[in-house]
């Protein structure tokens, strides 16, 4: 019996510290270090070492105290959509790909990151096809790939 409580204690104490969604964490932080707060003054700003934050498990960097302070005031309005990988991809593809942090957009209050290297820019893409199609087809995708 007391091996049973060991287990599910253990697995009480995993879960409460596991994150809630697969965030992309390339350098060790989310969006590579850039600033999410900053995306939405239409900025790919990286952070600074000094100005970071933990949320749901994961690291974020800022490039200012104000920004430090707007995130840790709502942190969920700044997270990036699909845990920070290619919107693109997890439309079309249901994959999780890297991505150029300073290929973004703001969409409906939410931040898209993009992959973006030699000739395949993926916001291009994005936006040459149906933005509200593969919007909805990556929110799909997402649920089934998230963890």
């Amino acid at each position: 019996m007391s091996r049973i409580v060991v287990v599910v204690a253990f697995l009480i104490g995993f879960n409460s510290i596991a994150q809630s969604i697969d965030y992309n964490t390339k350098k060790g932080y989310v969006t590579k270090g850039y600033d999410v707060v900053a995306y939405f003054d239409n900025k790919a700003t990286v952070g600074d070492e000094k100005y970071t934050a933990e949320y749901d498990n994961v690291k974020f960097k800022f490039s200012s105290q104000e920004n430090l302070e707007k995130f840790k005031g709502n942190p969920k309005k700044y997270l990036p959509k699909y845990g920070g990988y290619c919107a693109y991809a997890v439309a079309v593809s249901s994959k999780k790909v890297s991505v150029n942090p300073e290929t973004f957009e703001i969409r409906d209050g939410e931040l898209l990151l993009f992959y973006n290297s030699g000739k395949t820019n993926t916001l291009a893409l994005w936006n040459n096809e149906s933005p509200e199609v593969l919007k909805i087809k990556a929110d799909k995708n997402w649920e089934k790939i998230k963890n």
